[in-house]
């Protein structure tokens, strides 16, 4: 059974690769430049060549500071991608599991966020994420929308990479400790969008198509996260670093602003696909093991 996951250079799409050849899939992975997701001719032409069971859509554009200067490319490719996608997969009768994020909500509030809770996006990488959302859904009536929060993984550059070469370069690391959320690996949504096309495959007259929300249970701030990578690294490899001190958002300004509050509550994946989520910690030790012996392999 044919898979196309597009984004698949990142972080996401890697594990997509691995995991779902590994579960007897045929994963047929595009990125840049073979496929452009913002070019809706090239979008129909690949699916109408491949006529895969089901696309993935792991593009996207991520920089979110830079979103703020590059807005119309943004756009462009948390979009209007999305929407070329949706309606190909139309057109063709393919269902899509479309990735999201966590940044369309203001972080306002102080307990997790469900699906259904007002949408209010601080910044225009929020905004392009949300207009993508709403063109899958006015597009296309079999999708699945998975919006996920702080993403890492052993590919790709990202928030665990980064503390672990400050780690060993600094005796002082600065971190905010006034945003919030729930650390996701990139190898633990794999497997989650795994078990969902699975179930699809056997159920697919009886799916509850729509949004759902994944990320790691439990939840932190950067600075606790921050401090837990280190700790985890040191029977590893040597850290130099011997104080994470905490910082607030003011103190580190971005162009971008970020939800304060951005945790996700995941019972509805739980009860409608038999998801079960990993403790944070729990996923985060194994990624930091693989990290630290390839590092140790050079």
């Amino acid at each position: 059974m044919k898979i196309l996951v597009t984004g698949s250079k990142g972080q996401l799409g890697h594990e997509l690769l691995i995991q779902g050849n590994n579960s007897g899939y045929e994963i047929l992975p595009v990125d840049l430049p073979e496929l452009d997701i913002t070019d809706k001719i090239q979008v129909k032409h690949r699916l109408e060549k491949f006529q895969p069971f089901l696309v993935v859509n792991a593009a996207a554009y991520t920089n979110v500071d830079k979103a703020e200067t590059e807005q119309n490319l943004a756009f462009a490719v948390n979009r209007d991608g999305p929407a070329n996608l949706a309606e190909a997969c139309a057109k063709f009768e393919i269902p899509l599991i479309h990735i999201s994020t966590d940044f369309i909500f203001d972080g306002k509030k102080s307990s997790p966020y469900i699906e259904s809770d007002p949408i209010f996006p601080l910044s225009i990488y929020g905004r392009s994420k949300q207009e993508g959302e709403n063109e899958v859904r006015s597009r296309l009536k079999k999708h699945i929308i998975l919006r996920t929060a702080w993403l890492y993984g052993v590919h790709g550059q990202n928030f665990v990479k980064t503390m672990l070469r400050l780690g060993r370069e600094k005796q002082v690391i600065s971190v905010v400790a006034d945003q919030f959320g729930s650390p996701t690996s990139a190898a633990d949504l794999a497997a989650a969008v795994i078990q969902i096309i699975s179930r699809i495959k056997r159920y697919s007259g009886d799916i509850n198509w729509g949004t759902y929300h994944y990320c790691g249970h439990g939840i932190t701030t950067w600075h606790g996260f921050a401090e837990e990578i280190l700790d985890m690294a040191k029977q590893y490899i040597p850290i130099k670093t011997k104080n994470v001190k905490p910082i607030s958002t003011a103190e580190y300004p971005t162009k971008a602003t970020r939800p304060c509050f951005s945790a996700l509550d995941c019972t509805l994946i739980k009860k409608n696909f038999g998801i079960s989520i990993m403790p944070w910690q729990d996923s985060l030790k194994t990624v930091i093991r693989q990290l630290c012996q390839k590092e140790t392999e050079k």
